[in-house]
């Protein structure tokens, strides 16, 4: 039998894991949601559009992409495939000939029910076995890393460490 493999890497601490935790946990999350979503004909994108939509009726296209993180020529085509489904309409922007303002149809409201059900579903399975008071810790823990990471500034190019200069050809 081979001894283990010596590592640079020190053990891994809460610390050390927290990222990998972070990233794994919401894809997993994404996966699960998807999975529902799928059942139903809906993707991911389709989703997100429509519960910002919901929340902001009457902004751009071009806002809706920037608020639901879409990529504004994929967005278009969902837009269009939505439009069509008569699930939602355009209208002209009276400041701006070249903008167009969205707004949900009457016949979407079932579909935006059905994703709040899919959304609690997929948020239940993740929060399984937590207590209540453990689920509002661990939210109001990642509101407060998310706070922390927004408030930051760029790092100068300078502040750099130089094995990522090196990495990133700088």
């Amino acid at each position: 039998m081979r001894p283990p493999k010596a590592s640079n890497t020190p053990n891994p601490t809460p610390q050390r894991t927290f990222g990998f935790l972070l990233k794994d946990a919401s894809k997993l999350y994404v996966q699960r949601f998807e999975q529902r979503a799928r059942e139903l004909g809906l993707t991911l994108p389709q989703c997100k559009a429509l519960v910002y939509l919901a929340r902001s009726e009457g902004i751009s296209q071009v806002e809706l992409a920037g608020a639901a993180e879409i990529e504004p020529m994929t967005l278009v085509r969902i837009l269009d495939r939505m439009e069509l489904d008569g699930w939602l309409e355009r209208r002209a922007n009276p400041t701006d000939r070249r903008a167009r303002r969205l707004y949900l149809k009457r016949k979407c409201k079932p579909l935006l029910e059905t994703i709040d059900k899919i959304s609690s579903a997929t948020r239940d399975e993740a929060f399984a076995g937590f207590s209540s008071q453990e689920a509002q810790s661990l939210l109001a823990g990642l509101e407060r890393v998310r706070g922390n990471l927004a408030s930051l500034q760029s790092i100068p190019q300078h502040a750099r460490p130089k094995t990522t200069q090196a990495r990133i050809g700088k």
